[in-house]
């Protein structure tokens, strides 16, 4: 029937799964998390939305899919923080560091930091990666106001990544890892448990 959207994939059998990513990447830097929608995407991919929920799930996996990161940050997060808010600080900059650390990893992740600083970039950051990957794990430590606290949790953690990987400023580029989590961990608890102003 004319005006009827054709469902499921394609004629002439095209990488839809790339195309949704591509697709995705870009609505999320443009609109961010909240406003972008699995319909959106599967719009601008040109495909139904059954078939973006059949190769991600949820707008969240679909998310982290589009950052393609060598690892799923809600693993190694939610592990982390699995064991509850004492001790969370320095275990969450011990994970943290377990991936940034990584040679394999470390190429990937430096791009895909550059890529945050261009022109909406930030968007996939703020509107999408803090929202959908972070909070839901400071939520579940079940502290209050858990928004404010990832936001501080977030803004050291940042602060960690440029100065230790991208400008590799001394000494703390050549620190060891232990000694990172030991004198960083303790701010990042207080971010999670102190009485916030």
């Amino acid at each position: 029937m004319p005006g009827t959207a054709r469902r499921g994939r394609r004629p002439g059998a095209p990488d839809t799964r790339a195309d949704i990513l591509e697709a995705a990447r870009a609505l999320f830097a443009e609109q961010g998390f909240r406003r972008t929608t699995i319909r959106a995407v599967a719009g601008a991919a040109g495909v139904d939305p059954a078939l973006v929920h059949h190769y991600f799930g949820s707008k969240e996996d679909l998310f982290v899919a589009a950052l393609a990161l060598p690892v799923d940050p809600r693993q190694v997060i939610g592990a982390a923080l699995a064991g509850g808010a004492d001790g969370a600080g320095e275990r969450l900059v011990r994970a943290f560091l377990s991936v940034w650390d990584d040679p394999a990893y470390r190429p990937h992740l430096l791009g895909l930091v550059r890529g945050v600083l261009e022109p909406e970039g930030h968007r996939l950051l703020s509107e999408g990666f803090l929202p959908a990957v972070v909070l839901p794990a400071v939520d579940a430590l079940g502290v209050d106001q858990p928004e404010r606290r990832m936001a501080l949790v977030a803004s050291q953690v940042a602060g960690l990544i440029l100065l230790r990987y991208v400008l590799e400023a001394e000494p703390l580029a050549s620190m060891e890892p232990d000694a990172v989590a030991a004198v960083i961990g303790p701010t990042i608890q207080g971010y999670l448990e102190r009485p916030l102003p």
